[in-house]
């Protein structure tokens, strides 16, 4: 029986890099895998999947409108896949993951989704909240404070190194706009804003 994964953490974490290494292993034993990433992020160019650690690999463009079902069942019926992977997974609609989830109970195919948990306010991102309360396994990848107590929350920073209390809950950025912290650091970065 296929399920519906979501590998979920703070940033920095190794998601991307785990994602590569479970498409890796499939591919290694001769299994076609599908891999999407959302078109939104083009940190490493459109349709790229790319680890802070170096490893890349092509992807499959996804939209907000897209039916992720209908286009995993025509790549199917094309060329049999044996793995789903989805980076940034917390971009999803709650009905992709819906999708997702006839994915693995009627294609009986497994998706693996790895995304963040949390915006930089605490709040669930859409996709991450229906990847938690659809997903038949949860997995948590888990990442450090500069403290060295496990990192919980994402802290966005301005321009100037402060960090930010409001905003758009998605901006894309990397290790300059983004920190990976523990709970108790994330509240005294905030108040110190």
């Amino acid at each position: 029986m296929a399920k519906l994964y979501f590998y979920y953490s703070a940033m920095n974490a190794g998601k991307s890099t785990v994602l590569l290494q479970s498409s890796y292993n499939y591919q290694e034993r001769g299994m076609r895998t599908l891999v999407f990433v959302p078109a939104i992020d083009t940190r490493s160019g459109l349709g790229r999947v790319r680890s802070r650690i170096g490893l890349e690999a092509p992807a499959e463009v996804l939209t907000p409108t897209d039916n992720l079902l209908n286009r995993v069942r025509h790549e199917h019926t094309i060329d049999p896949i044996a793995c789903v992977l989805i980076d940034e997974a917390q971009f999803l609609t709650r009905a992709q993951v819906e999708q997702l989830s006839d994915v693995a109970d009627v294609l009986e195919i497994p998706v693996l989704c790895y995304g963040l948990r949390t915006d930089f306010q605490g709040q669930l991102f859409p996709g991450s909240g229906a990847l938690l309360a659809l997903a038949d396994d949860l997995v948590e990848l888990k990442t450090i404070c500069h403290c060295g107590r496990k990192a919980t929350m994402n802290l966005r920073l301005a321009a100037d190194g402060r960090a930010v209390r409001e905003g758009a809950q998605i901006e894309i950025g990397g290790n300059e706009r983004y920190v990976a912290m523990c709970r108790r650091h994330h509240k005294t970065a905030l108040a110190a804003s």
